[in-house]
């Protein structure tokens, strides 16, 4: 079908290069992919069991592996898949913090000694250092990393009486995020080490983090860390260690010792978060990957877009960061900025020497000149084509080196030595990447890999390459082998899985082999080893264990030519794995940033019995494209996390929320269950399957991206989502076209319709148009949600989706039900089991006068109760209360008997009352037990929309009205210049989460700052406003706003460069 919408995007495409100058190379001519035949990718390890959260990883000399999980355990893997644990440490995990990178001692094969940089718990409290306050605050959260030397016994496990710690590094906790900590040698025995700036990121609008208000937290100033010559964070360290566990500074860093206000062992600095590292220790060269910050768009007045860096560091120097990053250009340069809002001052001066102002910072004032970077991408500064599209997450990896007498015959070809490879977390690639004479990047050749996210890469003495695989967050981490078979015959790859994995004897365990293959397609033969000395070759065999114990169980396949795989999987005999049911937030609930998300975890163990709710470990994260970040958790069977607000990464991010709840039971297992939480604003281009669309770009989208190209019956679809409580979902669109219709449907394209809107012809394809489809038939059951284009069938070129939200539904209760057992106060109930219930409980036992209160579960704003309930007694009355078990009554239900204890009803009323406290349910009824509870929900409706007019202002500084005939009410709020502000009385702040303005610009553009009471009061969220090619012109962008207890009424206030900027038509604050 021809489609001549695309040659109207990629016309747009070619103007915005040639405008802005940006010049992307070509391909090499040489440029090709490795064969994938030549190599062959083993298994080693696999599953949380064997990896936990997989850091970091040193391969020893016999070509075992050890391999670190942030939760403090070293693993050691052997040639042949056989994991133990060397050792464990107690370590402190809040965000990113705990262990992180292992190296092997030079000298190991004399002294055993290996190294580990981690996080010591110490005293440090639990939960979330507050983001203001005084210096005696955050004097709680001080803490320090420690880099420690230990002795591996010749049993495989850790000395832990043997630690010298060498190497403290000072750190603030409690917040999130960047700890680096890879380490490395060189040659002459020099021990490398990376740490991470120690600094927020989230609330400086995706720019640099350069806080210096005396009461804000010092972890939102990076300058106190990468910009402090007398800091070892945001650095390269560099020392020499002795043997009596002290160290020497090596000559050539990049202060000498001495040197006033700084400190000798830094090596490089000005970096953000230099995650993974290596040298080459032939040339005693670094190379490390250095995330950047999110910025989806430059800013003039504050920034550039944001760019990661791969750097190849031949000496002592300095790399930008929080001035510039890149190649430090003026475009790459940082403004000084007063926070919260401005005003932005003069850039700093990285074309000589920038100056650290900050009065956090301890060492030099005049820093040096900083140095460009190897490889930059992501952002304004596009990526090398080979790089390919997405996430921007580099991983440094090592350079290989060809020997020669090296008799392995799985080490790599000669054709690979003096490549770096690099590794993509996000992007989920390996690239070989030529280094030329002269230390320029030359051939870029994608390396077969067929895992997913590379956390960690090194070579082993064998010549192949090590992999650690962080996994996708579904128990997919793994540790793979690559070997050089120059595409020879390749090993089979084994699977392994067992029901159940543990439980008390006699213990029958089914095995299988599923999923076990060989590249050739030859056949397998099979061979189980169950860890007790007994043995099978069925393929999916049965075992039943009889004495307690942990059992390595082995399974071996083999080919036709006598190449053999193996797997492993664990059988626990004596102690059964915790049930935990994280019953709320549900998975696919909505959210905005800045909500505050109640929860509720269920855990039961047949050993330990009576839970200790103070074990029970609820985290949220952020998550990002593929990936996620830990932000923050907190510990209980019940309570709430606030959700930062994102201020890190661009509005157009594909962000998301992660929540898992996780339980150790006294026996060691562990069980975490986890749940995606949806963002009520998402951009359309992130879908998660697609039929018909592709991408097209117009510079007045939300992130300069649609969905277009669509057709009749084209969809796009996103799965998790609950939409309990959703009213209807308001979409922005365009077209140049004839328009058609967005319909809402659950479950498959042709699934249950939820709604429709109708989009018509917006003028153009750059002319964007909020429409609105109300819902019905909305399921309470997790869905996956399409969004299918209706048209003239064969017109193609309908409209473009740029992006939609779903209005209604809460989080605060959680959408959809609350357990009944989940109480958290109680009198005279208690929780009883019934096979029928939802997770087999319920709230019963309950008599005349009892009743259970819900500490997490608000009744503000809640206009109804629904309970799922059942009765094999004489029924009762549930009072719904707020507050306490005598607080205010926002109604009553009557129970009668359903026939069974078994046998479940529902029953509901409507609150009157106003509630703002707890949840407390009481019951009152006859004699004996009266009815149970299996689940409630509460319900409310969202308040409407409020909308107003631009030119409807009640007082202004600089703003007049302005005629256009294409404006609602043909007049707009025009004339708007920098410093300008419009005040408008009849709406205010309170509670408000999101806004959304129709605007329109001949000028430069520039950003609207919502405020709350003045034009200087809080600042609720900014919203930048491009240029969309008239005054008449009007498009339409929205940005989430966070009231918290702000007040008064809405102040816009304008900023951007010089003359008249933007006009603004009408603005909705959505509450």
């Amino acid at each position: 079908m021809s489609r001549p919408h695309r040659l109207r995007a990629l016309a747009a495409l070619t103007t915005l290069l040639v405008t802005t100058g940006v010049v992307v190379a070509p391909p090499s001519a040489h440029a090709a992919d490795i064969p994938a035949s030549d190599y062959q990718q083993v298994a080693l390890a696999t599953g949380p069991g064997e990896l936990g959260e997989a850091m970091s990883l040193a391969v020893l000399p016999n070509r075992s592996v050890l391999h670190t999980a942030r939760g403090g355990q070293v693993r050691i893997t052997d040639v042949n898949g056989n994991t133990s644990l060397a050792g464990t440490l107690n370590v402190y995990t809040h965000d990113e913090e705990g262990l992180q990178g292992v190296a092997v001692d030079p000298n190991f094969a004399t002294n055993r000694h290996i190294w580990l940089y981690y996080s010591p718990r110490l005293s440090t409290p639990s939960g979330d250092a507050p983001t203001t306050g005084t210096q005696t605050d955050w004097n709680t959260w001080k803490g320090q990393f420690y880099l420690s030397r230990f002795t591996l016994t010749t049993s495989n496990t850790i000395d832990m009486a043997s630690e010298v710690i060498v190497l403290r590094v000072d750190n603030d906790r409690g917040q999130c995020c960047h700890a680096g900590g890879d380490i490395d040698f060189d040659a002459q025995g020099n021990l490398y080490l990376t740490t991470g700036d120690d600094t927020n990121p989230f609330e400086s609008n995706s720019y640099t983090p350069i806080d210096e208000r005396t009461n804000r937290n010092p972890q939102f100033d990076a300058q106190r860390s990468s910009g402090n010559t007398n800091d070892l964070r945001g650095k390269v360290l560099r020392i020499k260690p002795q043997a009596n566990g002290t160290y020497t500074i090596p000559s050539g860093n990049l202060f000498a010792p001495g040197t006033a206000n700084t400190r000798p062992e830094i090596y490089a600095m000005g970096l953000r978060n230099p995650f993974r590292m290596s040298v080459d220790k032939a040339t005693g060269i670094v190379y490390l990957g250095d995330y950047g910050p999110d910025a989806g768009s430059s800013d003039a007045n504050r920034g550039p877009s944001g760019q990661v860096e791969f750097n190849r560091i031949t000496s002592a120097g300095n790399y930008g960061w929080p001035y510039c990053t890149g190649n430090n250009t003026t475009a790459e340069t940082y403004n000084e900025f007063t926070f919260p809002s401005g005003p932005s001052q003069a850039k700093y001066n990285c074309a000589g020497q920038p100056t650290n102002n900050s009065f956090r910072n301890t060492g030099l004032q005049t820093l040096p000149q900083p140095r460009p970077a190897w490889i930059r991408y992501g952002g304004d500064a596009g990526s090398p084509p080979e790089f390919g599209g997405g996430s921007e997450s580099p991983m440094g990896g090592p350079v290989y080196r060809y020997d020669p007498n090296n008799t392995s015959p799985v080490k790599f070809p000669q054709s690979l030595d003096g490549r770096f490879f690099a590794g993509e977390y996000g992007r989920r690639w390996i690239k070989a990447i030529e280094v030329t004479s002269s230390g320029g990047v030359g051939e870029i050749s994608g390396f077969p890999w067929t895992g997913t996210q590379v956390m960690d890469m090194a070579f082993g003495p064998d010549g192949a390459l090590y992999v650690l695989d962080y996994g996708t967050g579904s128990g997919n981490q793994a540790l793979y082998r690559i070997e050089y078979i120059g595409g020879a015959n390749r090993n089979p790859i084994a699977k392994a899985a067992a029901t159940p994995t543990s439980g008390v004897a006699p213990l029958a365990v089914s095995f299988s082999s599923a999923g076990s293959s060989d590249p050739e397609g030859s056949a397998l033969t099979y061979s189980w080893n169950f860890g007790d000395g007994t043995t099978s070759t069925a393929a999916n065999p049965s075992k039943t264990y009889t004495a307690n114990g942990t059992y390595n169980v082995t399974l071996t396949v083999r080919d036709s030519g006598g190449l053999t795989g193996s797997a492993n999987v664990t059988i626990t005999v004596g102690n059964t794995a915790p049930t935990v049911n994280l019953q709320t937030p549900l998975s696919g609930a909505l959210f905005n940033f800045g909500d505050t998300i109640p929860y509720t975890i269920s855990v039961s163990d047949p050993q330990d019995g009576t839970i200790n709710c103070a074990r029970v470990k609820f985290t949220y994260f952020l998550g990002h494209d593929s990936h996620s970040h830990q932000i923050t958790s907190k510990d209980g069977c019940s309570g709430s996390i606030t959700v930062p607000t994102d201020g890190e990464h661009d509005a157009a991010a594909n962000i998301y929320g992660v929540f898992t709840a996780e339980y150790t039971d006294n026996g060691g297992l562990t069980t975490t269950v986890t749940r995606t939480l949806q963002p009520r604003h998402r951009q359309g281009e992130h879908w998660g399957a697609q039929n018909g669309v592709q991408t097209a770009q117009h510079a007045a989208a939300e992130g300069g991206t649609t969905v277009g190209f669509v057709d009749n019956n084209d969809w796009i679809s996103f799965t998790p989502y609950n939409l309990t409580g959703a009213t209807s979902l308001t979409a922005r669109v365009s077209s140049g076209g004839v328009g058609g219709t967005l319909e809402v449907r659950a479950g498959s394209a042709t699934g249950t319709l939820l709604g429709t809107a109708t989009v018509a012809n917006t003028g153009s394809w750059d002319t964007f148009a909020n429409v609105t489809a109300n819902l019905s038939n909305v399921p309470t059951a997790t869905t996956t949600v399409f969004l299918v284009f209706k048209g003239v069938t064969g017109q193609g070129n309908l409209f473009d989706l740029d992006a939609f939200t779903f209005n209604g539904g809460t989080t605060n209760p959680p959408a959809g039900t609350i357990e009944g057992e989940a109480f958290t106060s109680q009198s005279g109930v208690q929780t009883a089991a019934h096979t029928t219930a939802s997770g087999g409980l319920t709230v019963g036992y309950i008599d005349n006068g009892d009743w259970a209160g819900y500490s997490n579960v608000s009744t503000s704003g809640k206009t109804s109760f629904t309970a799922r309930v059942s009765s094999g007694g004489p029924g009762g009355t549930i009072t719904i209360r707020s507050g306490s078990q005598t607080g205010t009554v926002l109604g009553t239900v009557n129970v009668a008997n359903t026939g069974s204890w078994d046998t479940f009803a529902n029953v509901s009323t409507t609150l009157t009352g106003t509630g703002t406290g707890a949840l407390f349910l009481t019951f009152t009824g006859g004699s004996g037990a009266l009815f149970d509870i299996d689940t409630f929900s509460l319900g409310s409706t969202p308040p409407p929309a409020t909308t107003v007019e631009g030119e409807a202002f009640t007082s202004t500084s600089g703003v007049q009205v302005a005629t256009h005939a294409p404006a609602t009410g043909g007049l707009t709020a025009g004339h708007i210049e920098n410093g300008d502000w419009a005040a408008y009385n009849q709406v205010t702040v309170n509670g408000a989460t999101r806004i959304t303005v129709r605007y329109s610009s001949a000028g430069p553009g520039g950003t609207i700052e919502v405020r709350a009471g003045s034009a200087t009061g809080t600042l609720l969220g900014t919203l930048a406003i491009p240029n969309t090619g008239g005054w008449e012109t009007f498009a339409s962008a929205s940005a989430n706003l966070t009231a918290g207890s702000a007040t008064g009424q809405v102040v816009l206030r304008f900023t951007g460069g010089s003359g008249a900027l933007f006009d603004v038509d009408n603005f909705t604050i959505q509450k």
